[in-house]
């Protein structure tokens, strides 16, 4: 049980210089990003809580995959699987919990641990037996492999717009549109395989702008019900709708460039520093863009030349 756990270790730290970073400097910033994303979070928002929670069960939900823990299984045994499972939700969950319990949600930080303890139970299937149709097959790759592994996420945002109208919270209707942005910006965390770029018959400046073009009209798309429904429930507030509404499409975008500013690897801590930094201070989007853009070319003119 040790020696996985020692593996696991390993494992990261030799991903972690593959991509010319200190392993000690990367949990340094791992940790003091945690921290400042967290507070930032609880100082923007009263329902920070609740977004603490729903990442931190999306997190333990991957650990759950069956293939992955017949895997273990089959190494550990039953008694050491068990134990292995326990562990690694324990820790996962733990600086949640911290966080919930310093902000003085006791219940939710106690039920957050029990719910970990439980999923080292279970396991779950990635991939459903039946093929989910979405409206996005005419451009494919992001956004039908995301949709059909997101897709009961879109019923909670829209339940959420719902609940915002009825009581009368418009900051609650914007998280939910927000909501839907950020689950469209994890639909580029995966980079595709090489062929798939390499069979654009394009320029590297083209392809960039045909991925954020699809990323901009899908993502509207799927926010369109909830900006619809703001916009008629709060007519004197159309511009602050609109205005997050393109602050939120330029994360996607810079999202987006990052991808592949990082590509063929997957987006790494530099990126991921540098987009945690446009969420603290978004007028850095204006520098950041331009500088992913221009690291995104020069990787794509590889492949599209």
């Amino acid at each position: 049980m040790k020696d996985y756990f020692l593996l696991q270790y390993t494992m990261t730290n030799r991903k972690l210089a593959d991509w010319g970073i200190n392993p000690f400097v990367a949990y340094v910033l791992m940790v003091v990003g945690f921290i400042f994303l967290s507070e930032y979070l609880y100082s923007v928002t009263e329902f920070a809580g609740y977004v603490v929670l729903v990442v931190a069960l999306s997190v333990l939900t991957n650990t759950s995959e069956t293939q992955r823990n017949n895997f273990l299984l089959i190494v550990f045994g039953n008694s050491k699987y068990r134990k292995i499972r326990i562990i690694e939700n324990v820790c996962i969950s733990l600086p949640f919990s911290i966080l919930l319990f310093y902000h003085n949600a006791f219940i939710e930080s106690i039920a957050l641990l029990t719910v970990a303890v439980v999923l080292a139970g279970l396991s779950f299937k990635a991939n459903l037996n039946f093929a989910i149709p979405t409206p996005f097959y005419k451009k494919p790759f992001e956004f039908t492999v995301g949709f059909r592994n997101t897709f009961y996420l879109l019923p909670l945002a829209y339940a959420l717009t719902v609940i915002a109208l009825s009581v009368g919270n418009f900051n609650l209707g914007i998280f939910s549109m927000l909501l839907v942005v950020f689950i469209s910006l994890t639909y580029y965390a995966k980079p595709e395989n090489e062929y798939f770029v390499w069979s654009y018959a394009v320029k590297s400046p083209q392809f960039i702008f045909n991925k954020i073009k699809t990323g901009t009209v899908y993502t509207t798309f799927l926010a369109l019900p909830i900006l619809i429904a703001m916009v008629m429930f709060y007519p004197l507030k159309a511009d602050e709708i609109v205005l997050f509404t393109l602050i939120s499409l330029s994360f996607l975008w810079v999202t987006i460039l990052a991808k592949y500013a990082a590509y063929p690897n997957q987006m790494g801590l530099p990126e991921a520093v540098l987009i945690a930094m446009c969420v603290y201070y978004p007028p850095l989007l204006i520098a950041v863009i331009p500088y992913f853009y221009y690291k995104s070319i020069k990787k794509l003119n590889i492949l599209l030349k």
